[in-house]
């Protein structure tokens, strides 16, 4: 029996499709690894692929590519094994697969048991369900692999202990919300206590499309202590060393960067925009400054995540837009140190109800000429999109989303959505948070009662409930699909249920052609919730 092995964990951000990127990752991480005398360093979930590839699995040029890359893998023959995570198919199965590699060959492949096919999960379209849990001793340990899904419930860890197992090595790819690390790690400590057995624990980090990873890869003594943690919301490596006679795990490094409440959001989001940003390969970012809250906490953002250098405020005024507006909208890009420009709208909504003059004649002003002023906006920057290649992002937050609190090729025009998963009282919150850093966002701005100034004296409050209990009962409805019945009894007015619940059903059409938008809760538009557009559910309630 030996008495020590280091394991290395190589959390890394990896881009999905791109195996040359994610092999040069790995390759770095192998180096890495010899370097600290490791014996094996573990690589996340489907690393070689990235996750999710979702139909990219469906094509056979990408199994191409991943032999070619575990064949580089093996060529390397490194002193380190490695537990690389990569998509195979045999026999017109394709499995979710994890390969033990060392020194010029693979000694085992593992598949996962356990296929997620719930929230945003959609294993069981792709993979097959192994039913395997073998045990390879290397170097004197006796070794199990186990993917991600397959340790958040007890029996494959079991299984896996009463096989012999010393100690359990996962591959995860698991996505973020709000509170998701502290859930993880009570579900992996339990395994790693209820078996005696330590587990290491390696998180892809980086966002794609909606999805976060957060990283904070971790190491569970035999009796469920977390030894180490890897960053959150970053790349990181670190090594722990087994002991083997004494089956207890020690860290060689400190605990690294955790964060807590509205910065661990904060971060989340900056790592969303920076991940959609530069992995789809735009030079920067563009978005329209209103002077109202949510742009200011958007442009925070994206200056935070990408630099000042690499985005544009644009300022678009009309004659109902205050000077108070103006003003903060000027304050907030200088205090970050953005561009900023001023294109006024007027003359262009001119263009445009002049050209409609003879069909509108005789009706009344209503929201339509609203919608008009915000698709002149939507107009402005996608131009200057066009013309820069900068990405814009849209700025309604999830409470507005939700109810349909905005325009289809308006405000809605754009490639990402920083808040589309942010409640606005979360935005209130953040936006205090970001001051406490440095003062980028006027108080007044953050004071003042929240208007889309499409009209005089106009207040979000004259159409919708006050926030606070707007987003109590879209929480109850969205996130925990409870019934009217069920969120009247919190303590909510029957009838404004009754209304917030038929905007947020009428509005399906308008969330399905919005941008995608960074996900922090556990039930977010997009890959998540999936409402038909075309439902007659809800009329059952009235």
């Amino acid at each position: 029996m030996r008495h020590k092995m280091r394991i290395a964990l190589a959390q890394n951000n990896y881009i999905v499709g791109d195996i040359h990127y994610n092999l040069k990752l790995i390759k770095k991480s192998v180096q890495q690894a010899e370097k600290a005398d490791a014996d094996i360093v573990v690589f996340s979930e489907l690393a070689l692929s990235g996750y999710p590839p979702e139909d990219l699995l469906l094509r056979q040029d990408l199994y191409a590519l991943i032999e070619q890359a575990l064949h580089e893998l093996k060529s390397m023959q490194s002193s380190v094994a490695m537990v690389v995570g990569h998509p195979r198919t045999e026999g017109g199965d394709t499995f979710n697969s994890a390969s033990l590699i060392y020194n010029g060959d693979c000694l085992l492949t593992y598949d996962k048991q356990l296929l997620p096919n719930y929230s945003v999960f959609d294993e069981k379209r792709y993979f097959t369900a192994a039913s395997d849990c073998p045990v390879i001793n290397f170097k004197g340990v006796n070794i199990s692999i186990l993917i991600c899904e397959d340790l958040w419930f007890t029996e494959p860890a079991k299984v896996a202990k009463l096989a012999g197992a010393d100690i359990i090595l996962s591959p995860n790819a698991s996505p973020y919300y709000y509170g998701k690390a502290e859930v993880r790690g009570q579900a992996m400590s339990r395994r790693a206590d209820e078996n005696d057995i330590p587990v290491i624990y390696v998180n892809q980090v980086g966002a794609q499309d909606e999805l976060i990873f957060d990283g904070c890869s971790s190491a569970y003594d035999a009796n469920g202590k977390t030894v180490f943690t890897a960053a959150e919301m970053s790349e990181d490596f670190a090594c722990v060393d087994f002991d083997v006679e004494n089956n207890r795990l020690l860290s060689l490094q400190d605990n690294s960067k955790q964060f807590d409440d509205e910065e661990e959001i904060w971060q989340a989001l900056m790592l969303g925009v920076k991940d959609y940003v530069q992995k789809n390969g735009f030079p920067g970012a563009l978005l329209g400054l209103s002077g109202g809250i949510d742009s200011a906490v958007t442009l925070a953002v994206a200056a935070d995540a990408l630099g000042a250098d690499k985005v544009n405020a644009v300022m678009m005024p009309f004659k109902y837009t205050s000077s108070m507006s103006i003003e903060d909208a000027k304050a907030e890009a200088e205090a970050l140190g953005v561009e900023f420009d001023i294109i006024s709208i007027e003359p262009i909504y001119d263009a445009f109800m002049a050209q409609m003059s003879e069909q509108l004649a005789g009706t009344e002003l209503d929201t339509t000429e609203q919608n008009i002023q915000a698709r002149c906006r939507g107009t402005v920057l996608m131009g200057l999109s066009n013309k820069y290649g900068r990405i814009v992002l849209t700025t309604g937050n999830k409470s507005e989303i939700a109810v349909g609190y905005c325009t289809l090729y308006g405000d809605m025009a754009g490639g990402f959505n920083v808040l589309k998963d942010v409640s606005k009282t979360m935005v209130y919150r953040l936006a205090k948070y970001r001051n406490t850093i440095s003062p980028v966002i006027p108080e007044r701005v953050i004071t003042r009662p929240p208007s889309a100034e499409l009209a005089p004296d106009q207040k979000d409050e004259d159409n919708l409930p006050p926030y606070d209990i707007l987003d109590g009962i879209l929480e109850a409805y969205v996130e925990h699909d409870r019934s009217i019945s069920d969120i009247v009894a919190l303590g909510y007015d029957d009838e404004t249920v009754r209304r917030v619940i038929r905007l947020v059903d009428i509005n399906e059409h308008k969330r399905r052609q919005a941008a995608p938008g960074v996900r922090i809760s556990k039930r977010a538009f997009g890959r998540d919730r999936r409402y038909p557009i075309t439902s007659g559910f809800g009329r059952q309630f009235k």
